[in-house]
């Protein structure tokens, strides 16, 4: 065995190696079988001690010593008393000898460093719960749960199964088991003493939370009893967090959550996380975040249920989930239209969610994908218990990061009915409205996703039921909003005479309502939707109209910016449908500098309009430099693709200009 390609040598310092990791994964059998096959390296023998790092009373060092020195054949009178002199007398003993010493189920560097030759040709495996960071020039290698092509060949050779082809159930009950290699080898050694089983019954008796650990025990060895000397190393204050961890909903977790679950700084919070991983009790996922090994979380419920009273569980539980939810809610405020990115509101947040750094929309949209796991099961959690007020404030502020990660659109259907039920407990029958419509929209993007026309349909009947209880109470601006979403249902599902009532509708209500974002939407569904039907004219003063409404604003926003290169954009692209191109002409100049200014995502539309209108002039050359930069600039752009029919179209144009036929 080498370390990094080093082979023990006589002249320089002994290689240590370090196996390390939870209970449970084999350390020792793994020294052991190592061991077995270095054997041929190390003919001046091969010394073994248990350290019984684990006991209440690891060995004491000099005991450790004085074992060492008598397997290595020194006379018992010659051991000195003295620690530091013994600890001289191993590395003696070892410089002159080519032997390998196994310390296994280390307790920590303390008890180890003194049992380390110095230099010479033996070689030293350590195995350990612990990484044992403080003995430097060491090589350390972790060990992990079996892959489930291991946790097969080994639950094969406990049953006596063959191992070319498992017994159906095999991959649930290694799954089960966490792919750990104790808990396969007694789930195994049960199946074996029980013939009439199959591994489909192991697993259905595995798969109750409450008993597998129960179940994972063969006479004095148990996954349990492993897990629990590692329970016990810890201080007082780590064994609370360890519990309390079981609470976590989520199957990764960072510092943040767990300071808030235990009322302690982030720096604290830290600390027994690593105490933790250090004890194997733990792993690091990532660089910032931990989780559990599926058993060890089953096991830190059961110290939870049995070491902290009711009372005390609910107060952490409530802690972690009114925090989550309330971080989520400063995050979702980034995102809100309305204020354009203000977040003031987040200075009224409570103390908890200082615990994170929420000072940008790209700080909130990292947090709330990282965290949605967590944020989620929380928001379950509250609603299950009544906090409805707190439910529905959190699907208020939710309303524009779901806009912008229409990809979660199960998750949102799934949070806006959740909140939609707690608003209906409220006494604000306008706020009941709002989450009915986010609900629908929910679904409305789902069954857009999936081009389900029935679906669609069925969601415009739920928008216009949702529609109609807005107008019984005079809730304007809802119903612009609800008719919106009927609008959208019947576009895609191509019920177009439908989709242009609701459209205009929605538009006339939320002029009313003095709703521009419901205004802009519903005019931009409007005259794309007049537009495909040929009805040109009716387009094009719809167009100017939304002109003039952005025009209008005292300070428009990012938003509305947008909404107005939409309408120069889609109002070109009309008027060249419609061949009237020296209008094309007259809107694209003016139009490109403010596509510049912000950002320009409809760039390229718009050299397209440009294209097919100096062409239908007769201004050829004109006409290909646009129509070259359409497909430059729409390619170019990160936000903005072209289609592959926008390509072709364009491709074709450019073609026909060469080929001297465009008209």
């Amino acid at each position: 065995m080498t370390e990094r390609g080093r082979t023990a040598s006589a002249d320089g310092p002994a290689p240590v190696v370090v196996l390390h990791g939870q209970a449970g994964l084999g350390k020792t059998a793994c020294a052991v079988r190592a061991a077995e096959l270095l054997s041929g390296n190390f003919p001046d023998g091969q010394l073994y001690v248990d350290l019984r790092g684990v006991d209440p009373e690891p060995m004491p060092t000099t005991e450790a010593l004085h074992r060492l020195l008598r397997a290595s054949g020194l006379d018992p009178r010659a051991i000195v008393e003295d620690e530091q002199e013994r600890a001289g007398q191993l590395r003696a003993v070892l410089a002159d000898r080519r032997c390998l010493v196994v310390l296994d189920n280390a307790a920590d560097e303390a008890q180890v460093r003194p049992l380390l030759p110095g230099r010479g040709a033996a070689m030293v495996l350590v195995t350990s719960r612990r990484t044992l960071g403080g003995l430097e020039g060491v090589t350390r290698i972790p060990l992990a749960p079996f892959s489930r092509q291991e946790s097969a060949l080994l639950l094969a050779a406990v049953t006596h199964q063959g191992a070319n082809e498992p017994e159906p159930g095999t991959a649930r009950v290694a799954e089960l088991c966490g792919h750990l290699p104790l808990a396969l080898r007694i789930a195994g050694t049960r199946l074996a003493s029980r013939p009439e089983w199959t591994m489909g019954h192991l697993a259905d008796r595995l798969s109750d939370d409450d008993l597998r650990l129960a179940y994972l025990v063969d006479g004095d060895v148990g996954v349990e009893a492993a897990f629990a000397l590692s329970y016990v190393a810890l201080p007082e204050q780590a064994k609370e967090c360890f519990r309390r961890l079981a609470l976590v909903p989520a199957v990764d977790f960072g510092v943040p959550v767990v300071a808030a679950l235990t009322e302690t700084g982030l720096f604290d919070a830290e600390d027994q996380l690593d105490e933790l991983v250090e004890l194997g009790l733990l792993q690091h996922e990532g660089t910032d975040r931990y989780r559990f090994h599926d058993l060890i979380r089953l096991y830190a419920a059961r110290r939870l249920g049995e070491e902290e009273t009711d009372e005390a569980r609910e107060a952490a539980d409530r802690r972690m989930t009114d925090w989550l939810l309330e971080t989520a809610t400063v995050a979702g405020r980034w995102f809100d239209g309305d204020t354009d990115g203000d977040t003031e509101g987040a200075d009224t947040r409570p103390d908890g969610t200082r615990l994170v750094a929420l000072t940008s929309p790209d700080d909130a949209r990292t947090w709330l994908l990282v965290e949605k796991e967590s944020w989620l099961a929380a928001l379950r959690l509250a609603a299950a218990a009544g906090r409805d007020e707190q439910v529905a404030r959190f699907g208020e502020a939710m309303n524009w990061i779901a806009n912008e990660t229409q990809v979660w659109a199960g998750d949102w259907l799934e949070v806006f009915g959740l909140t939609r039920v707690a608003a209906a407990r409220l006494p604000d029958r306008h706020r009941e409205i709002w989450h009915r419509i986010r609900h629908v929209w929910a679904s409305l993007v789902i069954a857009t996703q999936r081009h389900d026309d029935a679906a669609l349909r069925e969601v415009a009947g739920q928008a216009m039921d949702t529609y109609r209880l807005a107008e019984q109470v005079g809730a304007v601006k809802e119903q612009a909003e609800a008719a919106c979403n009927a609008a959208e249902a019947w576009r895609v599902a191509q019920d177009d005479d439908q989709a242009l009532w609701a459209y205009d509708r929605g538009r006339e209500l939320a002029q009313a309502a003095d709703d521009r974002s419901t205004y802009f939407w519903a005019s931009s569904g409007l005259v794309v939707g007049l537009g495909r039907a040929g009805r040109y004219d009716e387009a094009v003063e719809a167009y100017r109209a939304m002109l003039r409404a952005v025009d209008g604003l005292p300070a428009p926003s990012a938003a509305a910016a947008n909404t107005r290169n939409f309408a120069l954009a889609r109002l070109a692209a009309i008027l060249a449908d419609a061949e009237r191109y020296a209008e094309v002409v007259a809107i694209v100049e003016p139009a490109f500098a403010g596509f510049v200014e912000e950002g320009g995502n409809w760039t390229p539309l718009t050299h397209l309009s440009a294209g097919r209108a100096y062409a239908g002039l007769g201004a050829n050359d004109r006409a290909r430099e646009h129509l070259t930069l359409a497909l430059g600039q729409g390619e170019a752009q990160g936000r903005w693709k072209p289609q592959p029919a926008f390509a072709d179209e364009v491709n074709a144009m450019i073609a026909a200009l060469d080929a001297g036929t465009a008209s």
